[in-house]
């Protein structure tokens, strides 16, 4: 019996309002929520598990509605703490933070945290969720580089080019056989992943 994930990552954000923690959507984030509920609500969702983080909680929270199930927050899904500060870091200034992270993945600034860390705290929480819902459809609300860093630690190929090609907001539909990923498919879209569906063993 699979389970299956699916990685929501957060619709569009306000880049200056706000704390990292409490930064909610814009107009074309909210509609693209909706849009996100369109797409999901008869897959059989069953479980619903957040970043503690504002936007990621607000694009899963209709779908959530719908289902007639609650979000359950987990701080450990959080996006990557880049730096000490609790504001969003300048896109000029984080892009190539980011490249670099994936280069070196014990590359941290002082106060924030690698990439391996980041992938540690969050791929602990993942395996859990495999084994409390054994056989259940999760819907992750999550962000662009915890994500890639959780889907790396199956496979390699989720890596810096592959976050740059995700969109806000996205979608991906994992399927596992117990702790192993088998499948991917992206589900936000007109297309899936560069290549089709990801079979792995």
């Amino acid at each position: 019996m699979n389970t299956f994930i699916y990685m929501v990552r957060h619709g569009e954000s306000p880049k200056t309002e706000g704390t990292e923690r409490t930064r909610g959507l814009t107009e074309k984030g909210t509609a693209d929520a909706d849009r996100i509920t369109e797409l999901l609500k008869d897959e059989g969702i069953g479980v619903f598990v957040s970043s503690p983080y504002r936007r990621a909680i607000l694009t899963l929270q209709e779908l959530a509605r719908h289902s007639r199930q609650k979000i359950i927050v987990f701080e450990d899904l959080k996006e990557r703490i880049f730096r000490n500060k609790d504001s969003r870091m300048p896109d000029a200034e984080l892009f190539p933070l980011v490249e670099k992270s994936f280069a070196d993945p014990n590359f941290s600034l002082e106060g924030g945290e690698s990439n391996a860390e980041c992938q540690t705290r969050a791929i602990s929480v993942l395996k859990k969720l495999l084994q409390l819902y054994l056989g259940q459809k999760i819907a992750v609300g999550t962000h662009g580089a915890v994500m890639t860093l959780m889907m790396a630690f199956y496979d390699p190929r989720y890596d810096f080019n592959f976050l740059l090609q995700t969109s806000k907001p996205d979608v991906y539909r994992l399927e596992f056989d117990d702790q192993k990923l088998v499948q991917v498919n992206r589900l936000w879209g007109d297309s899936t992943l560069s290549g089709g569906s990801s079979n792995m063993g």
